[in-house]
């Protein structure tokens, strides 16, 4: 039986410090200070320039001079508090959890979270955009819930790059190096002292890994990079840059993470059932895992591949299919042509794992393609996404209706203790409790709705005076590294106005997310933010990919556009956009806009950071927001359908952009009673804080992804270790050899009082009736689900060889001819379609 519950526990040795200040080191290393703040004064007070900087308390302990330790190990205030945040600490770790008082009982092993970036916090620059601080996320509330869950990902020795923009507007792209002794990662070592190994074959040579771990609170992060001085040059950069260097590079990370990934988790002792791979990045995991098995078992690849499928869960972040990871077939036979030998298969068996035409030589490898193969439960990351993946994966499932493609979804959250405020956090807490993210969320709605309008207004201008303050300082370290004076700087950012309106827009700067949306009309924009009355002003930020022309056109356009004097302090676009700059936006905006092409943003989350600090959105009906969306909390941009990349929806678009602004929100923002209360306005913040911070919060989410996928897999992944996979391949094989002979025969229905009686003959070649199904399917009609019926086998067919007679009875709400008598594949416990994609209609 696969299991199981090992929680390695890897010799470190961190850095001595006094015995006064014993626990010290281990507070620092614990990541949990990224989303709770009771630190915070500790490690400014031993560094504060560098806290201020950096925000990294791992870097502060090992650059802080040994004289300075002793110094504050004599500080008797400094020990007291060291002494809480040991205690706070220890009781966080002491308790029971949500996990262990409702599901204590369940057989869960440790779920293993694989992704190719993971966004913790400033302190660890391994993350590029919107899936790393997911991934970073949902390690955070894995530990607050007690989910056992380990994340699996690389350490980049430069990571993604750091945005500057020059005197002419133009973005610069800047690598610098992560040193990993200035990190919150410490080697992983072995009982011997030794660092842990890895090893990856690639072609004609061995790749050796240094392994690594990182303390998420309960939550252990472990990584590999490829720079062991054992590695030849070129193998040593290729945990370079995040999305960096060309497609062979992007094979070879992705190769480490999935295949050396699962080494490494097996070398620490862990026995995984549930392997959850955050895109299609970390699909090679699905190979090393099945070929585990085979070591373990003695099983051929096929049984192998069976037995472990049922426990990964593969989640798809991608709007489009041509955004998938593809590699050319001539790379793919290079790279695994060892490896196909290793699992007792001819590469073309694996290759074929990655087509959509299994025979065509020449299409190249799709990772999505062969991660849905190789998994037994995929998901999109929102309503809207569900549906739209399973408009992309449907041709991988030829004649099945896109309802049945097996693709469900869970919307995305964010860890809402990361992206509060300290205010926030004191509201929410005399509100409805210190412990309100450790357990369910959905009480919260009804508790929160207590809050006063009066107190909520009184919040939410603290938030917007502390963001001005915050962006003052940052532009003014901005202008003055182009070179402009002090003065200059200084008076530039003082005209940013804490009682004006105050967007954000802030994100990933591509096509599709419509940049310029915002500027299609400049001279109705400047009129809205210099209107004398009622005035707004726009914080903008955002990354263009380095190879993005277009991307980086939009962040010149935009820089541009605040220099002109008639707004200069009404806009302000503030460069390289990370962690730190997103906490500051989302915790201080008023509004936040989101401008994307529907359905092209998945989820989104950088709007949800929003709700948990009063600001409210304005969105394309997009990701997330088509589900969240009511008038009650907010505005949208839309209509619910598909226009692709159409200029004159464009410009549609954009003048609704512009009518939501002049004719209901700001006149919403503006409209005061006699305190100065804009009580509109105060209804929907509260409004939006209370129904939707719960609701997409990464508590919720980890919740159904653990009840949904988790334990549902990993239960199955055990019953499938005992054999039962073996069992359900041998039927797969059964299906293919023997489908294309089946066939119907005559068919009848009769229309009567009580409905319609349908009956069809049906004849199975070799095949076993209970290997099958006869169904009566009818199309979905408008917001309703298809509509399927089994059909019962009445009796053997005179004569025939397994040929039987089929019968059901439907409502006669609908007409006969809305029926149509299908074949499908059936095992009681095996996915259909994802493991038999076999279909036979009746042709009518």
């Amino acid at each position: 039986m696969i299991d199981d519950r090992t929680t390695p526990n890897p010799a470190y040795q961190p850095r001595q410090v006094p015995p006064e200040l014993h626990g010290l080191a281990e507070l620092a290393l614990d990541l949990r200070w990224n989303w709770n703040h009771a630190a915070d004064r500790l490690w400014e007070t031993i560094a504060p320039e560098l806290w201020n900087a950096t925000g990294n308390a791992w870097l502060i302990l090992e650059s802080v001079s040994r004289r300075r330790l002793e110094e504050l190990a004599q500080d008797q205030s400094f020990r007291a508090e060291l002494r809480h945040l040991l205690d706070t600490r220890t009781e966080y770790y002491g308790g029971d959890t949500w996990f262990s008082q409702q599901h204590g009982h369940d057989q869960l092993g440790t779920v293993a979270y694989f992704s190719m970036e993971f966004g913790l916090g400033e302190s660890l620059p391994i993350y590029s955009g919107g899936l790393g601080i997911l991934a970073g996320d949902h390690l955070k509330t894995a530990s607050d819930l007690g989910v056992p869950l380990v994340g699996v990902g690389l350490l980049y020795q430069q990571g993604y790059f750091r945005q500057a923009i020059d005197a002419d507007g133009e973005q610069l792209a800047f690598y610098p190096y992560n040193d990993p002794t200035m990190l919150p990662a410490l080697p992983l070592r072995d009982a011997d002292g030794e660092w842990l190994r890895i090893e990856v074959t690639l072609p004609g040579r061995i790749l050796y890994l240094r392994s690594w771990v990182v303390h998420v609170g309960r939550t252990r992060l472990y990584l590999l990079d490829s720079n062991h001085p054992l590695n030849v040059p070129s193998d040593r950069g290729i945990t370079g840059e995040l999305y960096g260097g060309n497609l062979e590079t992007r094979l070879q990370q992705e190769l480490i993470l999935g295949i050396g990934g699962w080494r490494l988790l097996k070398a620490l002792g862990y026995g995984c059932n549930v392997c959850h791979l955050n895109e299609g990045h970390a699909a090679f995991v699905i190979l090393e895992r099945a070929h585990s098995f085979m070591e373990r078992y003695g099983t051929d690849f096929a049984s192998a591949l069976r037995s472990t499928a049922a426990g990964n869960v593969f989640t798809s972040h991608t709007p489009v299919e041509a955004a998938f990871d593809r590699f050319p077939q001539h790379l793919m036979a290079q790279y695994l042509n060892v490896y196909a030998r290793r699992l007792g298969v001819e590469v073309n068996e694996l290759l074929a794992l990655g087509r959509l035409n299994g025979d065509d030589d020449g299409e190249p490898f799709n990772m999505a393609y062969f991660a849905i193969r190789g998994c037994c439960r995929a998901n999109g990351v929102s309503l809207l996404h569900g549906s739209v993946s399973r408009a992309i994966f449907q041709p991988l499932f030829p004649d099945w209706p896109a309802a049945e493609i097996p693709v469900g979804h869970v919307t995305n959250g964010v860890h809402m203790p990361s992206w509060d405020s300290a205010a926030a956090d004191r509201l929410w807490t005399e509100t409805c409790g210190k412990g309100r993210w450790l357990g369910t969320v959905e009480w919260l709605e009804e508790r929160f709705r207590v809050v006063d309008d009066e107190s909520l207004w009184e919040f939410r201008s603290r938030q917007r005076r502390q963001l001005i303050q915050q962006l003052r300082h940052r532009l003014v370290r901005q202008q003055r590294a182009r070179g402009r004076h002090r003065n200059l700087s200084e008076a530039f950012a003082e005209r940013l106005d804490a009682n004006c309106l105050t967007v954000g827009f802030a994100r990933r700067f591509a096509n599709y997310k419509r940049p310029e949306l915002l500027l299609s009309d400049p001279e109705r924009l400047i009129r809205l933010l210099t209107d004398p009355q009622r005035p707004l002003q726009l914080v903008v930020a955002g990354k263009a990919h380095p190879q993005d022309e277009d991307g980086k056109r939009s962040v010149r356009r935009w820089t541009e556009f605040m220099h002109r004097p008639e707004v200069a302090g009404r806009v302000v676009f503030v460069e390289d956009y990370d962690i730190g700059l997103a906490t500051e936006l989302v915790q201080g905006v008023d509004l936040w806009l989101n401008t994307p092409r529907r359905p092209w943003e998945a989820s989104g989350t950088s709007g949800m950071k929003i709700l948990v600090n009063g600001g409210l959105n304005l969105s394309e009906l997009d990701g997330w927001w088509a589900e969240a969306y009511d008038p009650a909390v907010g505005w949208a941009l839309g209509d619910r359908r598909e226009h692709d990349s159409d200029p004159e929806w464009d410009r549609h678009e954009a003048n609704q952009l512009y009518q939501r602004l002049e004719e209901e929100i700001i006149p919403a923002f503006y409209e005061r009673d006699a305190q100065g209360v804009p009580r509109r306005w105060v209804t929907m913040v509260r409004e939006s804080m209370a129904r939707l911070t719960p609701r997409f919060s990464t508590n919720r989410m980890l919740r159904e992804y653990l009840e949904t996928y988790y334990l549902p897999a990993d239960a199955e992944c055990r019953r499938r270790a005992e054999g039962l996979g073996a069992e359900i391949e041998q039927w797969r094989q059964s299906i293919l050899a023997h489908w294309g002979q089946l066939h119907f025969g005559n068919s009848t229905v009769e229309t009567g009082r009580d409905g319609h009686r349908f009956a069809v003959q049906v004849y199975l070649d070799d095949l076993g009736p209970d290997r099958v199904r006869v169904e009566l399917y009818a199309e979905s009609l408008e917001g309703e689900a298809p509509l399927i019926y089994p059909m019962t086998r009445v009796r053997a067919l005179t004569g025939a060889v397994n040929g039987y007679l089929y019968e059901a009875a439907v409502p006669a709400d609908r007409p006969a001819g809305h029926y149509t008598p299908r074949i499908v594949p059936h095992h009681p416990a095996a996915h259909v379609p994802g493991e038999s994609a076999a279909i036979l209609w009746m042709k009518r």
